[in-house]
């Protein structure tokens, strides 16, 4: 949805190219074949590039296997340097690993101190697909800022609640992408690479796992009308 004002920035930072890791998803409207054909050309026109670092299809829904097979396409096209998906749950995954031809590199799920989801990382490393968190932050649910558990073995490091629980996944082998608009949190989010959490520490955390997502349910009928109702274009 903000493919044109980001494209824009692009154009005006005078970053070289080489430098940006560019990633855009793939919504719920055009999870088909030809849909997703003229949506991977669309995010590329308006973002004015002639390729995407990473491309994820949003949700496991419609038809999303057809939409994987345009991917596959562009992927070989050299128009899309790493294809993914978002939101496979272990069973929809393996089912997918299983089906398509170029095995996903990403699947971004919600991963974070409440929901680890430590079967879902475990099938992922067995197709070699690199998890990645949305909400590594359990968008502040649970106190996650100032949590008694993060906020003690933070203050071990000198580090914060929050830089604690990015390292936890970190140390876990997850990609995190904490949101901020604030260019001090994003300062904060990126200086978590000169400490590492010890085994005490890393099972404290494992600890707060409530084994259900804090943000979304995935499995809500409700949710996935919600999200096919959403559409960003004629």
């Amino acid at each position: 949805m903000n493919e044109a004002a980001v494209g824009a920035a692009i154009k005006k930072c005078g970053v070289p190219r080489e430098e940006l890791f560019i990633t855009t998803k793939l919504w719920v409207q055009d999870a088909d074949y030809e849909s997703a054909k003229k949506a991977i050309q669309t995010s590329l026109d308006k973002l004015g590039l002639d390729y995407l670092d990473l491309y994820l299809i949003h949700q496991p829904m419609g038809d999303y296997i057809g939409a994987y097979r345009a991917m596959e396409e562009a992927y070989k096209e050299g128009k899309l340097r790493a294809i993914g998906v978002c939101n496979f749950y272990p069973a929809r995954l393996a089912d997918f690993c299983e089906t398509v031809e170029v095995t996903p590199a990403v699947d971004q799920v919600e991963l974070h101190p409440f929901f680890a989801q430590e079967n879902a990382l475990a099938l992922m490393k067995e197709y070699g697909v690199v998890p990645e968190a949305w909400g590594p932050f359990a968008e502040g649910n649970h106190g996650i800022f100032t949590h008694p558990v993060l906020t003690k073995i933070g203050e071990k490091y000198g580090k914060s609640a929050a830089q604690v629980a990015l390292r936890w996944n970190v140390q876990r082998g997850v990609v995190v992408i904490p949101k901020s608009v604030h260019k001090n949190r994003m300062e904060q989010n990126m200086d978590i690479w000169d400490f590492e959490l010890g085994q005490e520490d890393m099972a404290e955390i494992a600890k707060l796992d409530l084994g259900h997502s804090e943000i979304v349910n995935h499995d809500d009928p409700g949710f996935v009308k919600m999200l096919h109702s959403m559409k960003i274009h004629q």
